[in-house]
């Protein structure tokens, strides 16, 4: 069973938005879409931007440097098909209004 932390209250990410947390020493993106919060390792895996950073396109982030995109769901690079570039998914879940991700995996 995956072990969660909780990083911030749903208020804290306005809708349409993302905001950076370190978790266990990675950083993670977590972005609120519509009523959905999805995470990402941070880090984009081309230049070692922020992701939070960049700009949301739905359910798109673009990475603020040099516009990569990934898909907020499950990470994959959607600029091309090369699964080398994708962005690593990480669980949320959502309890009592706190937003939580999970740890596995991130140390």
């Amino acid at each position: 069973m995956a072990q969660y932390q909780t990083i911030c209250e749903t208020c804290e990410i306005p809708e349409g938005e993302g905001r950076m947390f370190v978790v266990h020493g990675t950083r993670v993106g977590v972005f609120h879409i519509g009523d959905e919060f999805l995470a990402l390792d941070d880090r984009c895996p081309h230049a070692g931007a922020s992701l939070a950073r960049g700009y949301l396109e739905g359910d798109i982030v673009r990475c603020r440097i040099h516009h990569w995109g990934f898909r907020l769901r499950d990470g994959v690079y959607v600029d091309g098909d090369n699964p080398c570039h994708n962005a690593r998914s990480i669980p949320v879940r959502i309890v009592d209004g706190q937003v939580e991700v999970s740890v596995r995996g991130l140390t």
